[in-house]
């Protein structure tokens, strides 16, 4: 058992910078993840994924594969992206939705494009899935950066993002944090999948963020626990992902996404709110 589920950890350190890397994304993005569902913005987060490419990959085709030019990138091309989308949304008769996936699919076909003219077909997979076992010290302290960042904001803002979940009118008419707040938010949709990015790639960042956090609604029905639940979910994940990736040779990235997969998957039979539980509950009911 511990060589299975602690050794690699102990004796080597790339697994101990991947581990810590994935699960300070796990803190700071999980949250981050939940409040996008209740939002109804799960897709959005997917979409904005997608959009950082075209940043990243002028920052890999002017400096390589280093973290700062790829970072502040990712940063503009998803500010601009946002803007971009939001702006269409707002003085043309197209819906934000529909804006926002022309946005990324354009994005995306022009990330991959950028990313081809100088780099190989494994660059193009370090962009698109990430490195979880190559994150060097200056990727961990950007994730770290932004994981504190995102823990920081949300303890300050917590009573206003819970209340634009709840009815965000209602918030922008009584109070004039509605407004901030929400831009607020989008940051740290923006800098988690940057983070995110370092280590899973475009494609894949928003899969941590958004499987533990819908995974924990099948346990608890509360902001403040769900949160929690989707930290833990998360963490999970990351450990699994990493142990199989080690043991069973598998890509790191896609296996620590579906490690959350599969936690999701069984929640939704097995979780306190879930199929299980909710069809045994009348049947209590009755019998008692």
């Amino acid at each position: 058992m511990y060589d299975f589920l602690i050794a690699p950890f102990v004796d080597y350190s790339f697994m101990q910078r991947a581990l810590i890397g994935s699960l300070a994304l796990a803190l700071g993005s999980c949250p981050v993840g939940v409040f996008l569902m209740l939002r109804r913005m799960s897709l959005t987060g997917d979409a904005m994924a997608h959009a950082i490419l075209p940043g990243a990959a002028v920052g890999f085709l002017l400096y390589g594969l280093q973290i700062v030019p790829m970072t502040v990138g990712g940063l503009i091309a998803g500010v601009i992206v946002a803007l971009g989308a939001g702006a269409v949304s707002r003085f043309t008769i197209q819906k934000e939705d529909a804006s926002m996936a022309a946005f990324y699919l354009i994005s995306l076909a022009l990330g991959v494009l950028i990313v081809s003219l100088r780099g190989s077909n494994v660059d193009l997979m370090h962009v698109l899935f990430g490195t979880v076992l190559a994150l060097n010290n200056d990727a961990l302290s950007l994730i770290g950066m932004i994981s504190a960042i995102s823990v920081v904001t949300l303890a300050v803002f917590w009573r206003g993002l819970v209340a634009e979940c709840l009815d965000p009118l209602f918030l922008r008419s009584v109070s004039r944090i509605g407004t901030p707040v929400h831009f607020i938010f989008l940051a740290l949709v923006v800098i988690n999948l940057v983070g995110g990015f370092q280590a899973l790639g475009t494609l894949l960042a928003v899969g941590l963020m958004m499987l533990p956090a819908a995974a924990a609604r099948f346990w608890t029905s509360r902001v403040g626990p769900m949160c929690l639940v989707a930290i833990l979910i998360g963490c999970a994940a990351c450990i699994g992902g990493l142990l199989i990736s080690y043991h069973f040779a598998a890509p790191s990235g896609p296996a620590i996404i579906l490690s959350a997969g599969a936690i999701y998957l069984c929640s939704i039979f097995i979780g306190s709110r879930g199929v299980l539980h909710s069809r045994l509950r009348p049947h209590r009911h009755r019998t008692a």
